[in-house]
């Protein structure tokens, strides 16, 4: 029995041999000074590109590597090797590089191309070995923007990374915020966890107790640190699964390991002997001082243990966000890519989010089975730069956040928002509402919803979107966030209906709140006549058994609630839709549908 496909990445694919299409430049700045002071003779990097540069230089988008990767992001054609991100980048891809120029570069201290402690030291003339000095992720942005600028662009359309990649691009933001409009940060974090940084002591404790690796300088020797480095990337490979994800692959076939391979390792079990096959594999391509290296600079990696210190390293960014996480990612988790989600928030950035449901752990962004999802995302990050118009698909869906068949409340909801007022669209769907409201003029419009979908169709129509269930409260957003918070046609599908009404009265300093009218006459006359519930907020393709979890309540229940709980009511606009009209005779009877304004008692403005 194979394993799993979709636990299949590049590494099983990926080699030591030359790379047809790498280009080599050697920096002008020399000697290449470091963020501890040090200094390199010189820096050379290796990259390759994929595309045609437009004209105006103005459809750049920088790849960046996880601490394994290279240059080689993908294939350059049929011929060509395979590349770790297939997936995304490509003619047509996510990432479509008939569209866009994008360039990928081995990281400083790497060891395909770009300086790194297997490159001569020019004063010694030998290897640097453990004389090469610390470096930062910050080092490695520094060579990034100096190959940029030898290519003469100065800025770029994206960033976009994952892991020690998605370090970079965090790092692009902070340092370079003039040069980038777009990031895309996938399965990454602030800084490392502890307990991340934990695993990558013992690897580095692995490859320097390693009888063969003689201080570092290994290299004229028949063989380097192998076994140590072999241990480090099973290490590595175990933090990029996870626990369910390992029963998947490996409890059916619990024995079915190649024991009677020759190997340093033992291969008793099945991921034994798949450990054994990463870690012999990885010896072949990569060089131990690297991995030292880069697993340090991925652990000095620091933006701020706060959301106050990180939003303040952020503050200059004036990009579009996309943030991904991967639920079952421990090694990254979710909490740590919410914790830059909030941060952004509290500097007003555009940001979407969405922590796509996976049993593949760290390793999801570089595998076939969730590209769908991610690859989506990405691909409407890019997309919305070549947005005209806002065109938002109809949504048919249905969800715990979007029970309707038509919002013809849109258009009165409109009229209740002023003028530049900042809003937040409670169950956003497919972005209907912020698409009018950024039409006429809204600059910041945010939305939210718990369905992936809305987040893509949000994402590809320019508009910020945060993927949050509103029964886990609005823990994104500051309080007073927003001048206006709507809750459109959303509240009998929420489960606890006072804390999600505290909450948006809590980060908005009004709110409107839509539903329809339980009470109204020919509801009643038809429960009363047929002797079942009308079909009033449900999808002709659902009913009362195979539906979402609903709550019926009338306008007189609100108004009940809103006076038990101390909720000022500024206005009431009550319609029958059917008939067109705005109701002022007793609305709870003669309604449909109503829309209430309404903030915190003494809140007025």
């Amino acid at each position: 029995m194979s394993p799993t496909p979709y636990r299949q990445n590049s590494d099983s694919i990926r080699h030591s041999k030359p790379l047809a299409y790498l280009q080599v430049l050697t920096l002008e700045e020399r000697p290449f000074r470091l963020t501890s002071g040090k200094t390199l003779p010189e820096v050379t990097v290796a990259y390759e590109t994929y595309g045609q540069l437009a004209k105006d230089h103005d459809n750049a988008v920088l790849v960046c590597h996880a601490i394994s990767g290279d240059s080689h992001v993908a294939r350059h054609d049929t011929k060509d090797d395979p590349g770790w991100w297939d997936l995304l980048v490509g003619p047509g891809h996510a990432i479509d590089t008939n569209q866009f120029f994008v360039i990928c570069a081995n990281v400083l201290g790497g060891c395909r191309g770009t300086t790194g402690p297997n490159s001569i030291n020019p004063v010694t003339e030998k290897p640097y070995g453990v004389d090469f000095p610390t470096i930062t992720v910050e080092d490695m942005v520094k060579a990034q923007a100096a190959l940029l600028d030898e290519l003469e662009i100065d800025q770029l359309l994206a960033v976009i990374g994952g892991s020690l990649g998605g370090h970079q691009a965090l790092a692009w933001a902070a340092l370079h915020a003039d040069r980038v409009k777009n990031v895309a940060a996938l399965a990454t974090s602030p800084r490392l966890t502890s307990q991340g940084v934990a695993f990558d002591v013992v690897a580095r404790n692995a490859i320097q107790q390693d009888p063969n690796f003689a201080n570092g300088q290994y290299y004229e020797q028949e063989h380097g640190p192998d076994v140590g480095l072999a241990i480090a990337r099973m290490l590595g490979h175990i933090t990029y699964l996870s626990p369910e994800g390992m029963s998947e692959r490996f409890d059916n076939r619990r024995f079915e390991a190649r024991g009677d391979e020759q190997s340093d390792f033992e291969r008793k079990f099945s991921v034994g002997s798949y450990l054994a096959h990463q870690g012999e594999r990885f010896v072949e391509r990569f060089d131990a001082n690297s991995y030292l290296t880069l697993s340090m600079a991925m652990d000095l990696f620091d933006l701020g243990g706060d959301e106050e210190t990180l939003s303040a390293k952020l503050r200059n960014s004036k990009c579009r966000w996309l943030v991904i996480s991967f639920s079952s990612d421990w090694l990254f988790p979710p909490s740590q890519s919410q914790s830059i989600v909030r941060a952004l928030v509290s500097n007003k950035a555009e940001v979407s989010y969405c922590n796509v449901v996976t049993p593949c752990g760290h390793d999801a962004f570089l595998l076939e089975r969730d590209l769908p999802l991610y690859g989506e995302l990405v691909k409407g990050l890019l997309g919305a730069e070549n947005l005209k118009t806002f065109a938002p698909k109809e949504d048919k869906s249905v969800s715990t956040t979007r029970l309707f068949r038509q919002r013809r409340d849109y258009d009165h909801l409109i009229k209740l928002i002023p003028d530049g007022n900042s809003v937040l669209d409670l169950g956003c769907g497919s972005g209907g509402l912020l698409a009018r409201l950024r039409e006429k003029g809204h600059a910041h419009v945010v939305g939210i919803d718990l369905s992936p979908s809305a987040i893509v169709e949000c994402t590809r129509l320019g508009l910020p979107a945060i993927q949050s269930d509103l029964d886990d409260g609005l823990h994104f957003f500051p309080d007073d966030h927003f001048d206006i918070v709507v809750l459109s046609q959303t509240l009998q599908a929420v489960r606890d209906v006072d804390k999600v009404l505290s909450e948006l009265l809590r980060v908005g300093r009004k709110a409107l709140v839509s539903f329809p009218n339980a009470a109204f006459l020919e509801h009643r006359r038809y429960l009363a006549e047929s002797g079942q519930i009308p079909d009033m907020t449900l999808p002709e393709s659902h009913r009362w058994h195979d539906s979402p979890p609903l709550r019926l309540f009338s306008i007189k229940d609100f108004e009940d609630f809103c006076e038990k709980k101390s909720i000022a009511i500024h206005e009431l606009v009550a319609l029958n839709e059917k008939k067109g009209e705005q109701i002022s005779e007793d609305p709870n009877l003669n309604a449909d549908l109503a829309i209430f304004v309404i903030s915190r008692h003494g809140i007025t403005k």
